[in-house]
């Protein structure tokens, strides 16, 4: 592979660009200033655009008007990095082996929407034009739940107009294996501290008669699961539909096995909601999770405290045609009705997406799994995806234009956790793939 293309993935990966920790405030605007200089390498036009959060790197080729227009959407914003001690080399020190490059960001999203970027650079130069007319965004914060990018699209609206939006922030369904991801689940967050006394008490000269935070927050958290693995909130389920024959058909083609995904996580047993496999409980299902938990003595050895207060954050990953902030007030309303007496709950709101939902059958569809064949050499699986990418929905309301999301992130390429990588053959494959959807869509009859 080029190794001008390797360095400038390392380059951009050495960038601790975590939009939700501030003290990095100035390596999130340093990092956005070297892409859009970047961008204006690959022989674009790029500016850095201010959201009042975390910068937008726009950049564009020139308007055609007899030429398609695609808008490639990615953020160079990273998950935080902990914890330190379980990377094999430092998070923001990429190092390449086996094949694959070990960083944060390396997959998500960094190694992805460079891949893209790449791939425009050599058609113009190879070419000196597109297909298609091309419009990068490429935003901070991501991570965050995009909290600023649909004012700035929504400004921006004439300048993004466009005929569809492609994407590469999803997961093939088995390395190697071109997937079209169709759906997406939407996201609502929220945390819940739970405050008893005003300090720690004598476990031994209290307990029994005062209620305990840490045991409530475990009760509020087991409240929110019957025995079957349904979430127990009510109306949580109302607005669920079950998947339409294609997608069961295309649910069952997928090459992948249960065994497979118990082997990624490294789990001894697969388990959840009953009656469903367990890639549509992934991709089809809406799930409640607990993303942490804390309350009392973290320390060596015992302490027979009971703490004062304790936390929990949660998350709940919601399919097509539920609502993210209708789905949050039935979850402050359950957790409200099972807290028990001699405590005060604080819930505390958090971001929130809509869930996504594509015809893969729509022109542009076809168009993206022609791409993605090509590239790949195999025909392309359709997939319902477990992820969010918050900013979808606005982008459908706002710019009302269709979304490819292209994959390039391998199953095992440990995204938000620790040794995070990229496949070397997935970059190159990625600017392959660029190359070949931008000729797809620009050979569409209009």
């Amino acid at each position: 592979m080029n190794q001008a293309a390797i360095d400038d993935l390392l380059g951009f990966l050495r960038f601790p660009s975590v939009s939700t920790q501030h003290d990095h405030a100035g390596d999130m605007r340093a990092c956005a200033e070297w892409l859009r200089g970047r961008c204006e390498k690959a022989g674009l036009s790029a500016r850095m655009e201010e959201t009042g959060g975390c910068p937008c790197v726009v950049a564009e080729t020139p308007k055609d008007s007899a030429k398609r227009t695609v808008l490639i959407y990615g953020h160079y914003d990273v998950q935080p990095p902990e914890p330190l001690e379980e990377w094999t080399t430092p998070p923001f020190e990429p190092d390449i082996r086996d094949g694959k490059i070990f960083a944060r960001g390396a997959t998500d999203n960094k190694g992805q929407i460079l891949a893209h970027l790449l791939g425009v650079e050599q058609t113009l130069a190879e070419k000196g034009n597109l297909p298609v007319n091309v419009i990068f965004l490429i935003e901070g914060e991501e991570e965050i739940g995009s909290p600023n990018l649909g004012a700035l699209t929504s400004k921006l609206k004439q300048e993004l107009a466009c005929d569809v939006i492609v994407i590469s922030d999803t997961g093939m369904v088995v390395h190697g294996h071109p997937t079209l991801t169709f759906s997406l689940r939407g996201i609502t967050s929220l945390e819940i501290r739970v405050s008893g006394p005003s300090h720690d008490l004598h476990s031994g000269v209290f307990g029994g008669a005062v209620a305990n935070p840490a045991t409530v927050v475990a009760r509020l958290i087991a409240s929110l699961h019957d025995e079957k693995g349904h979430v127990a909130v009510e109306g949580f389920y109302d607005d669920v539909r079950p998947m339409f024959d294609w997608e069961v058909q295309a649910s069952e083609a997928l090459p992948v096995r249960e065994e497979d995904i118990r082997e990624l996580s490294g789990v001894p047993e697969l388990t959840g909601e009953s009656g469903y496999s367990a890639i549509d409980r992934i991709g089809a299902r809406p799930t409640a999770e607990v993303n942490g938990i804390g309350g009392g003595y973290q320390g060596e050895g015992t302490k027979t405290v009971l703490p004062k207060e304790a936390f929990a954050k949660l998350t709940f990953r919601l399919v097509p045609h539920q609502d993210p902030e209708e789905i949050q007030n039935l979850v402050m309303d359950h957790l409200k009705k099972h807290c028990p007496p001699g405590v005060h709950l604080e819930i505390i709101r958090g971001h929130h997406g809509e869930p996504y939902y594509t015809d893969p059958n729509s022109l542009y569809g076809h168009a993206a799994r022609q791409a993605l064949s090509r590239t790949f050499g195999k025909e392309t699986a359709l997939l319902r995806e477990g992820g969010s990418i918050p900013i979808l929905g606005t982008f459908q309301q706002i710019l009302g234009a269709e979304v490819l999301l292209l994959a390039l992130a391998s199953p095992d390429c440990r995204a938000h956790s620790p040794n995070e990588n990229f496949p070397l053959e997935n970059f190159e494959a990625g600017i392959r793939l660029n190359q070949a959807v931008l000729e797809e869509i620009g050979n569409l009859p209009r």
